[in-house]
């Protein structure tokens, strides 16, 4: 009986070694997998963060590109404004122009009629002489 005990010993042992190689086995399986998932998600922070880096860098590219032509939009305003201060100015003298000019030519035609009427004057009174 001593011999079938043995025998139930060893097989009950064979029987748990083989279920603890098992368990090892499914073990190892496992941390092979979490290591793949653990070193993909890494892969996958590494790329993010260049991707982030680069979007940081092109967003201060951009940042400074927007400064610049805020800076010349502001310039052009400025130079709009003094443009349209000169352009007033040109049509105000150009007004004033225009009006002595008018004044001018009423005063030419007054003198043209005066000179017809001296002339005519001066016909008649050489044609009673």
């Amino acid at each position: 009986m001593e011999e079938s005990l043995k025998n139930r010993v060893i097989i009950i042992l064979a029987v748990l070694a083989a279920i603890f190689f098992l368990g090892t086995i499914s073990s190892c399986g496992n941390a092979v997998r979490q290591k793949r998932a653990r070193d993909k998600e890494m892969a996958t922070r590494l790329d993010l963060e260049e991707k982030m880096s680069k979007f940081n860098q092109e967003k201060l590219g951009l940042e400074t590109k927007i400064t610049a032509l805020s800076q010349q939009v502001e310039e052009e305003k400025t130079a709009l404004e003094t443009t349209k201060k000169a352009l007033l100015q040109e049509q105000l003298v150009g007004q004033s122009l225009k009006e002595e000019l008018q004044k001018v030519t009423k005063l030419k035609e007054a003198l043209e009629e005066d000179l017809k009427d001296a002339l005519i004057k001066g016909k008649s009174t050489k044609n009673k002489k």
